[in-house]
């Protein structure tokens, strides 16, 4: 398919504000697998210290929505907090100025340094967590959060690095969960997640998506797949996100119909 004005348009959008399409809620996740997470997680704090959770994985494999729904399972027994990582990301213009505005997302467009020192400090202080807004599409001062030592901490999202190999810095993550399922559900999951805000859009001047209503459904769906897909986050997984697995103390498998087995 020949690629149409408004949707080369687009796409210089899409891939200077990657996070703004990789959010959003997912299908709901397995209720009875994520009360057996929980209590699994509830099993590993320290009274003495926070337990600083990271989950990562794919894009468009339900993160944000497995984090929730063990934020409103653990929240009835202790006190958890949540992150996104996109707060790490390094403002957009220091990804200008690196040439890294079409790599945000990946590896180096996100701020390890600070993340690290958030991780150290939440552990006995208060510590300011920056946010990403989904609005402007770049750090957002006026969201960031100050976060006093919870019982768990559940950081969410991608750029991550691979854990040391012995004890684990006061920097990094206790534990690092990596949420898996074959490569073709997580496609059709995007695919799904994708037109489903298309098609919200409509009616909806305010959505981010609203610029890619100019599209027919098919140029929308072929887009999201030939340009995002296939150009962004396959990539970003294959080469950056799935060799944190190797890594991961617990692998979550997530099969077609949303059932985690772990």
């Amino acid at each position: 398919m020949a690629t149409s004005t408004s949707a080369r348009q687009a796409l210089r959008r899409a891939r200077s504000q990657v996070p703004a399409i990789l959010t959003g809620p997912a299908s709901p996740p397995d209720s009875e697998g994520v009360a057996r997470l929980a209590d699994r997680l509830h099993g590993e704090i320290n009274d003495n210290c926070p337990l600083i959770v990271a989950l990562t994985g794919s894009v468009a494999c339900g993160k944000s929505t497995l984090t929730a729904s063990l934020v409103e399972i653990l929240s009835r027994r202790v006190a958890v907090e949540t992150i996104s990582t996109d707060g790490f990301l390094h403002p957009n213009a220091v990804l200008e100025e690196r040439g890294l505005m079409m790599r945000k997302g990946f590896p180096e467009s996100y701020d390890n340094d600070a993340m690290a020192e958030a991780i150290a400090r939440v552990r006995v202080l208060p510590a300011v967590f920056p946010a990403h807004s989904h609005e402007t599409y770049d750090i957002d001062p006026a969201l960031a959060r100050t976060i006093s030592p919870p019982d768990i901490l559940i950081l969410e999202g991608l750029g991550f690095e691979p854990p040391s190999a012995g004890d684990r810095r006061a920097g990094e993550p206790d534990l690092l969960i990596y949420l898996d399922a074959e490569t073709e559900h997580i496609e059709a999951w995007f695919l799904e997640r994708f037109m489903g805000f298309w098609h919200a859009a409509e009616h909806d001047p305010a959505s981010f998506y609203q610029r890619f209503r100019g599209m027919s459904e098919t140029e929308a769906r072929d887009f999201a797949r030939t340009e995002v897909w296939e150009k962004i986050n396959l990539p970003n997984l294959e080469n950056h996100i799935l060799p944190l697995r190797n890594h991961a103390d617990w692998v979550l498998l997530k099969d077609a119909d949303h059932r985690l087995n772990f």
